[in-house]
């Protein structure tokens, strides 16, 4: 799933977190698993559809779920399984645990894949979360910017809105707001609306020099912050969020 756990973090998880007995799931049994997901998750989820004992069940699991979905696992399991019992790896593991939930949580730009999309546009989405798996926010600031403004001309193309090669995501966002059908209608409190979309223009407009001065696009001696980067990623993907709903 990408933007979500690896193998190698579900495998710390299982047997450093949970532990395993006799290849089974620490003292989970085929009943407590199943009370599990709905119990301590919010989630509807049945290891009678999976085969295996309770620990390749809950691999198989893990390993489908969105994001998301995967941060609600975890979080179950420290509230059925404190972290002050179990094995001994348990309280080493807890660190890590929760750096993945707040990972998860946090997500990135890939966990939406646009329904408006064209071939640079998925490739950048998965480089992004590939960036921010393995060396984190930073490295995958550049990526956000080339998602986005490909998004924006993919979605110029597909509605016939001429634009230049070389326009900015500014330029192209005022043009979809301009002549896109879909966002002549803004429902209620339209002029509310409206000045969040301008904001979105403001930011969108920040996004070309943070990216060029202060990511790892050029060979920046400063470079941002890991918060600062999940703040350009996060809100780079709220608008691309908002744009696929709307245009789609």
């Amino acid at each position: 799933m990408p933007g979500g756990l690896t193998d190698g973090e579900i495998t710390r998880i299982v047997n450093r977190y949970i532990g395993v007995s006799g290849g089974y799931l620490g003292d989970f049994s085929y009943r407590t698993h199943a009370d599990f997901y709905p119990e301590y998750c919010n989630l509807d989820i049945d290891p009678n559809g999976y085969d295996g004992t309770t620990r390749e069940r809950f691999i198989a699991i893990l390993s489908s779920q969105s994001p998301t979905d995967q941060a609600k696992v975890l979080r179950g399991l420290i509230e059925r399984c404190p972290p002050d019992e179990g094995p001994p790896t348990r309280k080493t593991a807890h660190g890590e645990v929760l750096k993945l939930i707040e990972r998860l949580e946090a997500g990135g730009v890939a966990d939406v894949t646009p329904q408006i999309t064209s071939e640079v546009v998925l490739r950048a989405l998965t480089d992004a979360e590939h960036l921010i798996n393995t060396s984190g926010p930073t490295s995958a600031v550049d990526r956000v910017h080339t998602v986005l403004h490909g998004y924006l001309q993919a979605v110029c193309d597909g509605a016939s809105i001429a634009y230049e090669r070389d326009d900015s995501m500014v330029a192209l966002l005022k043009k979809l707001r301009a002549d896109h059908p879909k966002l002549q209608d803004l429902g209620p409190r339209a002029q509310d609306v409206e000045k969040v979309l301008n904001a979105c223009g403001a930011i969108l407009d920040a996004l070309l020099p943070v990216r060029n001065r202060a990511s790892v696009a050029h060979p920046n001696r400063e470079l941002l912050g890991e918060p600062e980067a999940r703040l350009v990623i996060n809100t780079g993907r709220t608008i691309l969020h908002y744009l696929d709903a709307k245009l789609s």
